[in-house]
């Protein structure tokens, strides 16, 4: 298969879209997420999208196929939070590893499908690697400052069995994102070199933060710039920014981090801030043309879309970023 690398010298790659938007679409019931295998699973399941890579494969098959119709290059896995430290939440922790193997394999499955049919546009799978619900840098407890309800060590593990997971499913590049806590991202990021010590493997990674208000800040109090200074120290393939925002309110972070780095930059907004209803309104239309302002100042290499994002968004992102040439950047590793 072709190398991601390559292909971002080439062209604006094109990331996937929500999936737990087109997950909502199927309206699957407790039943259905819990499928034969656990249908007398003593907690409540209803919610564990990462669980329906066992219970629901088929679905998961055909959101990736949806987006690499749509004209993605890159699909993630459904994986955001499967790790043991979120599974708890389902006293599902020792499923950890399966989910993130079974659902690389899938991803990987549908990636295969659609290089075979277009051999000059390669398709790539992402391994997804989200925050989990807990932080390493911020009490969550106001009369305990000094209080943390995960360690640093607890992240390290629980990362690298996630890690090994999408690797031995067949994930092409990990990307590690919605980072809120730039401790817990540098957990994850030390346990992918961990396993790529150990298994004398490459695999390119991509990190995304998220600026969580108009403060323009992370969630852990640090600037875009800030959060990238604090991480170049990695071997990176892009750095960049998804989530918390729409495209628009995005932009001036990109452009505060694109000339000061050498990684290639990537980007996945959501479709503009939710509603009262906690929906997203903006359409696929308005949302591409917000995004081709980043294109017109030359900020990108990766771009997708985040909550609220459907296969038409990226069908409207993908069209745009064909009619551009990607961001000059030299760190290829």
């Amino acid at each position: 298969m072709s190398d991601i690398k390559e292909a971002l010298k080439k062209r604006i790659l094109v990331l996937d879209g929500a999936m737990g938007t087109m997950l909502q679409a199927y309206k699957f019931s407790e039943e259905d997420f819990r499928g034969e295998r656990f249908k007398a699973y003593p907690t409540p399941l209803k919610g564990n999208n990462d669980l329906l890579s066992l219970t629901q494969p088929q679905a998961i098959k055909e959101i990736h196929a949806k987006y690499f119709e749509a004209g993605a290059d890159i699909v993630e896995t459904n994986t955001f939070s499967a790790t043991a430290i979120a599974m708890a939440d389902y006293q599902m922790e020792d499923l950890a590893y399966e989910i993130n193997y079974e659902s690389a394999k899938l991803a990987k499955e549908v990636a295969v499908e659609f290089t075979k049919k277009e051999p000059h546009k390669p398709r790539f799978v992402a391994g997804s690697i989200g925050p989990t619900n807990r932080t390493a840098s911020m009490s969550p407890d106001v009369n305990d400052p000094g209080y943390r309800a995960i360690t640093f060590e607890q992240l390290r593990k629980a990362y690298k069995e996630q890690v090994e997971g999408l690797v031995a499913g067949g994930a092409d590049v990990l990307l590690v994102e919605t980072v809120f806590d730039t401790l817990n991202a540098k957990a994850a990021l030390f346990a992918i070199e961990q396993v790529k010590e150990q298994q004398n493997i490459t695999i390119p990674v991509m990190l995304s933060g998220t600026i969580t208000d108009a403060s323009g800040r992370t969630l852990s109090g640090q600037t875009a710039e800030a959060f990238l200074i604090s991480v170049s120290h990695i071997p990176l393939l892009s750095v960049g920014f998804n989530c918390a925002l729409g495209a628009n309110l995005l932009q001036p972070h990109l452009e505060a981090i694109a000339p000061k780095t050498n990684f290639a930059i990537s980007a996945h907004p959501n479709a503009g801030l939710p509603n009262a209803f906690g929906e997203y309104e903006e359409s696929p239309e308005e949302m591409a043309s917000q995004i081709e302002a980043y294109l017109q100042k030359n900020l990108i290499n990766i771009i997708g879309g985040c909550c609220g994002t459907t296969p038409e968004h990226i069908q409207k992102i993908a069209e745009v970023a064909a009619k551009y040439s990607p961001r000059p950047f030299t760190k290829v590793l």
